[in-house]
Formats: C-alpha cells, structure tokens, sequence
C-alpha cells in the first residue's frame, strides 16, 4: 500500500489510485487523538471511544481529502450480509431515517458522486470495489462469518442487478486485516466454512503445535471475487496483517473488542 499523508497515518491502493474520479483511503491507529486503546486515530463512532476525539478524527480524515465529501456515510455493522445502495435521496432523509438505513448494514454501494461509503474493521477484513466502466463502488465489511456467509458475493450480484456491473470491470481491493497466521479458530468456525462449500483444503491449515486450525480470509474473499469474473492482476491485497502489525493497525483480537477500528472508505467525485 501506499502512504497518501506525510504522516502514513492513511494509506492507499496502488491499483485505485491510478484513476481519476475516485478517492480512497485506509486509516491507521497513528496522527490522532485518541487514548489508551483508542489512540490515536479511530473514526468510527460504534467503537465506545470518547465523541469528542472522533469528530476531531473525521475532520483530520475530511481535510486530507482534496475533494469535497457530500457526506461521511460509515453504517453500524452486525456481522451480518446486508448491503444497502446509498442513492441520492439519502440526504433527502431525516437523520433518524438515515440512521435506520444503514444500521445493521455491512456492506453499502453507491453511485452517487462526494457520498464516501465507509467500513469500520479491527481484524475484520475491508474491501474496497470500483466500476470504471458503470462508475459504481462499494465498501463491504467481511469478518469470518460475512465471509462464511458471503456477503462479498451478494454486494456484486446487487451491484450487478441495480448498475449492470460485470467482474471484467471490477478493481478490488483487500484491506489490512487478520492473516492466517494469527487467525486461529476453533473446529466451529473451520466447519462452518466447511459446510457451505469453501474449499478448505486451499483456504486452512492446521498448527501441528497447538493442534487448532488457521483459515485465510484474504484467500477466501479472493476466491469469490474470481467467481464474479473479477481478473486475477485487478484484484489487490493488501497482505498486512492487523494482529501483528498492531503499533500500525487497530486488533480487537489483540487488544480487546473495546478499541478503536481503521475506516476503509471510497468515493467518487
């Protein structure tokens, strides 16, 4: 990845930055003011930090832009496989309706050009997707169980069935998140994937030291993306892992679910 503040504390995609009219970044835990495990540089609003140091995180993020954000759009995620498409009416809406329409949504689409749809990740893995053609994208949150449930695979057949896109025309990005290194899970998790058809021979291993099974979300995610028709040299990972780059990027495996999140945002403009 690479850095797009003299800080580094926001990083970009190689692949989505060589286009015009569109704008993304990746957040770290550095250049804010956040403590303790907050520090320094969380910006979502559903991790329990103080309100305060959010809004003074987001207008940090806001004035590194260069383009003009219409609105920040960051959804309050379940873990679930519900996407929602941001059209331009959403500003039209209370801010009660607003709200009502991206709780619970783990994945949001939108075409509309200054709306930056946002994902909040702290292990969990973020993608980022861009329709050259369509001028579509979207930002999906896929932990292991939207992974298991495939919600990357429901995000492309919406943005299919509402803009036409195609997977030839897909740029895809997979964001800082758990390796299978560090993602050591229970024989729970290794059936659940197991059960709805991933191929778990080329997706885990297991540690012959501790006995328990590893899964590669990174690999996971890709392999759906190559299922849409997403080309192989369009797909961009990232490769960095949360857990064991935790002075860089917020772990709630390491650091406990009461810590902050990075933001993994796209916009068109």
């Amino acid at each position: 990845m690479i850095p797009l503040t003299e800080n580094k504390n926001m990083l970009g995609y190689e692949s989505l930055s060589g286009f015009p009219g569109v704008f993304h970044f990746v957040t770290t835990r550095c250049g804010g003011y956040g403590e303790g495990n907050y520090g320094t540089f969380n910006c979502s609003p559903y991790a329990g930090d103080d309100p305060d140091a959010v809004r003074r995180n987001q207008a940090v993020l806001l004035s590194a832009a260069h383009y003009p954000v219409r609105e920040l759009i960051i959804p309050r995620q379940t873990h679930g496989i519900v996407c929602h498409t941001i059209t331009e009416d959403y500003l039209t809406f209370s801010t009660e309706r607003r709200k009502a329409l991206i709780d619970g949504v783990d994945a949001l689409i939108t075409a509309v050009p200054g709306f930056c749809i946002c994902v909040s990740t702290a292990d969990c893995v973020p993608l980022l997707l861009y329709d050259r053609h369509h001028q579509v994208v979207a930002a999906i949150h896929a932990g292991w169980r939207g992974t298991v449930g495939r919600i990357l695979h429901f995000t492309l057949k919406r943005m299919s069935m509402d803009f036409g896109v195609k997977g030839e025309d897909l740029l895809a990005c997979i964001g800082p998140s758990i390796s299978p290194e560090a993602f050591e899970v229970g024989d729970e998790v290794f059936d659940a994937f197991y059960k709805e058809g991933f191929d778990m021979p080329h997706l885990s291993f297991r540690n012959p030291r501790t006995g328990k099974w590893h899964i590669d979300l990174w690999e996971a995610n890709r392999m759906l993306l190559f299922d849409f028709g997403v080309p192989q040299n369009q797909i961009e990972v990232a490769g960095l892992c949360t857990y064991f780059n935790n002075d860089r990027f917020f772990s709630a495996r390491k650091q406990g679910i009461n810590s902050g999140r990075m933001l993994s945002g796209i916009m068109l403009y």
